[in-house]
């Protein structure tokens, strides 16, 4: 729990209260048995009403007061233990906000959803049950054993010499299952990785008739999960079975040397009873406990998937310089200076000795065959990811020295998965600039060839999208997404192939539109289109991640056999 410290500190109060709660509950337990002791030898045998009544109201008071105790713990244990999980659920969602996208390709998005949801929660019950029981039972065995140490010496020694058997069962019992409950937690992170996919990508499973194929795969993931949890669980199983052989051993052994006493006179009838009520409050001190241990080493899985990403250190963040220098990008000149690239991980550079130079308000288009690497050379100007070596420049200033934030205000980016979120469409819209005005958002939507088919809706602008804008085209998707990125007016835009859904006289009209709206901007356009192509300022044709030209549309025609390729297959297209 010190890893939490810095949550826990916040209920520190809660913290201090819990443990006097748990004593007086303790207390208020631990007394009943030898009232009555009390009650039998002094009341019962001799037949003494008075002793009964008065020994009887103080049990119910003792009583009482220990459930008044017992609910006040409750309350706060239970507010501590969800006010934790809300706050390290919130830690964890921010610092997964600072990944980068490699560090999220990493962990992957399904299993970051079970260590938000399953982890968290594996934890957050292990606060609760440690400030209800883990503080419980030791308190309730120290003070058990007290009272049998205080009733006769020698029962209390065979009771005593069962607790160490116990302990290293249990404690052999748990290390073979720890490893096992890892396991489980990965196959949580297989199963939700299903699901989610199987989830996000419905209707293509409805339209190809998979769906008796999704359902295969998930339940051979779910029964994969069901195994491990059997396994884990008959190995932890097997603490209780343990635990009550050597307990109810321990119990015949004392009623045997106990009745013995009895019989000889040194020991009372009462304080025999006493004695095995003790022994009963032991065996459940023993078990809560064995319960929380089980649940610590369950928890102690999820805790280290949960601190994997907390302790992990965003691959990009803001440098010393760049949050010294305070640098604004004033006019959208890139220069990319011997630039390789590899994802980590990776054994080869998808980009290798990338060198161009590209001038304020310039159209630059990027071609190339499937798998060149263009979206990922890119990706490196608004440092989405960083360079493996060389230097991206904006402005002849390293982007590592611009702060993120300026980075990402001033670069515009429609990426090739067009991604809206539940919500009206100006909603969606106001991620491009959130304080944008009406006449703003209208003006970026008609440069994207959006207005007039929002103004078709009956609800216009305050249309409301389903996840993922489900119930719009994939035209329409593209063009609300190139609308959210020109509200921004940023000084370099770049479009991934984000024009591919729309036909050839409408992304004419974009390609006008932006030339109107944003004529100072630099703008980089990944695209198959040869239309495009020819109306960009200059292209750069990729193969195999590096250059194979730079130029003029008309020039290439001549100089590039690759974008002579291209520019002839959509001829004989034609």
């Amino acid at each position: 729990m010190k890893k939490y410290w810095h949550i826990l500190k916040n209920y520190s109060s809660s913290l201090i209260i819990c443990p006097f709660l748990v004593l007086i509950t303790v207390m208020s337990e631990t007394l009943q048995p030898l009232y009555m002791a009390d009650i039998i030898d002094n009341g019962v045998l001799p037949k003494d009403l008075s002793v009964i009544t008065h020994v009887g109201i103080k049990m119910i008071i003792v009583s009482l007061i220990g459930l008044v105790f017992s609910i006040i713990n409750v309350f706060v244990s239970s507010r501590t233990s969800i006010g934790f999980g809300t706050d390290l659920r919130s830690s964890l969602f921010k610092k997964i906000q600072q990944l980068s996208f490699s560090e999220i390709d990493r962990f992957n998005s399904a299993s970051l959803i079970t260590r938000l949801t399953n982890d968290i929660s594996r934890i957050q019950l292990v606060i609760l049950m440690g400030m209800r029981l883990m503080l419980r039972s030791p308190l309730m065995l120290i003070m058990a054993i007290v009272f049998v140490i205080k009733i006769n010496m020698d029962l209390a020694i065979i009771l005593i010499g069962a607790i160490p058997i116990l302990g290293i069962s249990v404690f052999l019992i748990l290390r073979k299952g720890f490893p096992l409950f890892m396991k489980v937690q990965q196959k949580v992170d297989k199963l939700n990785g299903v699901v989610r996919e199987n989830l996000i990508n419905i209707r293509v499973v409805k339209s190809f008739v998979r769906e008796d194929f999704e359902a295969r795969k998930f339940s051979k993931s779910s029964e994969d999960l069901r195994d491990m949890v059997i396994r884990a669980s008959n190995i932890v199983v097997a603490i209780f079975p343990v635990m009550q052989l050597i307990m109810n051993l321990s119990v015949i052994v004392i009623l045997w040397v106990g009745g013995g006493k009895v019989i000889s006179g040194e020991l009372k009838v009462g304080e025999l009873i006493s004695f095995v009520n003790y022994l009963v409050q032991i065996l459940m001190a023993l078990m809560l406990l064995s319960m929380v241990i089980m649940n610590i080493a369950r928890a102690s899985a999820s805790s280290e998937r949960i601190l994997e990403v907390l302790n992990t250190e965003p691959s990009l963040a803001n440098t010393p310089e760049s949050l010294k220098k305070s640098l604004k990008i004033n006019k959208g000149a890139v220069t990319f200076h011997n630039v390789y690239f590899r994802y980590s991980g990776g054994e080869n550079d998808v980009l290798k000795d990338i060198n161009f130079h590209i001038h304020q308000g310039e159209t630059i288009a990027v071609v190339g065959a499937t798998g060149a690497a263009k979206s990922s050379m890119l990706q490196l100007i608004p440092r989405l990811y960083d360079t493996t070596k060389g230097e991206v420049l904006i402005d002849g200033v390293n982007v590592k020295d611009y702060n993120l934030d300026e980075l990402h205000s001033e670069i515009g980016m429609v990426l090739q998965k067009n991604e809206l979120f539940t919500g009206t469409i100006i909603d969606n819209l106001r991620w491009g600039k959130s304080d944008a005005t009406i006449e703003e958002i209208e003006e970026a939507a008609k440069a994207a060839q959006a207005h007039e088919f929002i103004m078709s809706f009956s609800d216009g602008y305050n249309t409301l999208l389903g996840r993922g804008g489900v119930n719009l085209s994939g035209g329409q998707k593209q063009r609300i997404c190139i609308a959210r990125a020109l509200l921004r007016k940023p000084k370099i835009l770049i479009l991934d192939d984000s024009t591919s859904a729309v036909d050839s006289d409408t992304e004419q009209k974009i390609r006008q539109n932006l030339n109107k709206l944003l004529h100072d901007t630099t703008v980089f356009i990944i695209t198959q289109r040869i239309n495009t192509m020819q109306s960009a300022d200059r292209v750069i044709v990729l193969e195999d991640g590096e250059i194979d030209a730079i130029g003029r549309p008309l020039e290439l025609i001549e100089q590039s056999k690759v974008y002579q390729e291209i520019y002839n297959s959509q001829q004989i297209a034609f």
